[in-house]
């Protein structure tokens, strides 16, 4: 180093003058010189390496003071990084948080279901007055033979008692299927009882005077009925017929001839449904002697209301 050889060099010079002063003086002898020579080496030796292990220690010293400070700078500024990347991150992953939709508080709000269509009641029919509905029993024969009683030749003449009332007390009724018209058919007596050929109550239409009937009495006297035309009732005066029914049409307030003339009128082979439906067409009137008329005549076609 630059320091360390100008100290050297000044301590040699003063050797030297060392030397020459004892030469003129003549203290010291050679041997002294040398002894004096070595020292003064040995000394500048000794001066020399203390000096430069001094430096040495101090610059060691300071290099790593200086590499110390130096690490920690980078650590500091390495740490320093570390810290704004986190800061960096942090706030990234606010942003996100902050973008990101927010969960309501408040339950979901749920779609009310469509309103049903409002649904109009028809208005209610009125109902003529009880109407039963149509049987599935329904029978129709074609080959019935009716005649007709009225209140002049009724047993007993001039009356209107019927021997088995059930929705009369005596015959009568209007002809619609709430209030049918009382109509008698044969019986037997073979049995010691009356036993009628249709069962009381039966309902039977006929289209030909468009009006329902009833079984409420008994067509045949005496004590043997079931000889008789009604209980017969097949082929009735060569009619073809297989049954024999009998209708009351009233006739007390016209002659026993005008009656019986509307009886004949009504006799014949004619169509009769057996418990029928309730809703075949009912002429207007009450019964078929009413108003002073006979109201028969409109075939066999069965017409429905």
């Amino acid at each position: 180093m630059r320091r360390n050889n100008l100290l050297a060099a000044g301590m040699l010079t003063v050797l030297l003058a060392t030397s020459a002063c004892g030469s003129v003086t003549g203290v010291p002898n050679s041997s002294a010189q040398s002894s004096v020579s070595a020292n003064a080496g040995i000394e500048a030796t000794s001066t020399h390496d203390k000096s430069a292990d001094a430096v040495g220690t101090t610059q060691r010293a300071a290099a790593e003071k200086v590499q110390a400070e130096a690490a920690a700078a980078a650590e500091k500024a390495q740490t320093a990084e570390k810290a704004k990347e986190a800061e960096a991150a942090a706030a990234a992953a606010a942003d996100k948080k902050a973008a990101e939709p927010k969960p309501s508080s408040a339950p979901a709000a749920v779609p009310a279901p469509a309103a049903a269509p409002a649904v109009v009641a028809p208005a209610p029919k009125p109902a003529p007055a009880p109407v039963v509905p149509a049987s599935s029993s329904e029978r129709i024969v074609t080959t019935a033979y009716t005649t007709a009683y009225t209140w002049h030749d009724n047993t007993p003449a001039g009356s209107a008692i019927i021997s088995h009332p059930i929705l009369h007390k005596t015959a009568g009724g209007t002809g619609t299927y709430a209030d049918p018209i009382t109509i008698a058919v044969g019986h037997s007596k073979a049995t010691g009882q009356s036993v009628l050929d249709f069962p009381a109550g039966t309902r039977i239409y006929l289209p030909s005077v468009r009006r329902y009937f009833i079984v409420e009495d008994t067509c045949g006297d005496g004590n043997d009925p079931q000889n008789g035309p009604c209980h017969q009732g097949v082929n009735a005066n060569g009619t073809n017929s297989t049954i024999w029914i009998d209708l009351w049409i009233g006739g007390e307030s016209m002659s026993a001839s005008g009656a019986n003339e509307c009886a004949s009128k009504v006799t014949d082979v004619h169509t009769a449904v057996f418990d029928p439906a309730s809703n075949y067409a009912v002429a207007p009137g009450a019964g078929v002697i009413h108003d002073g008329i006979c109201d028969a005549g409109y075939g066999n076609t069965l017409v429905k209301q």
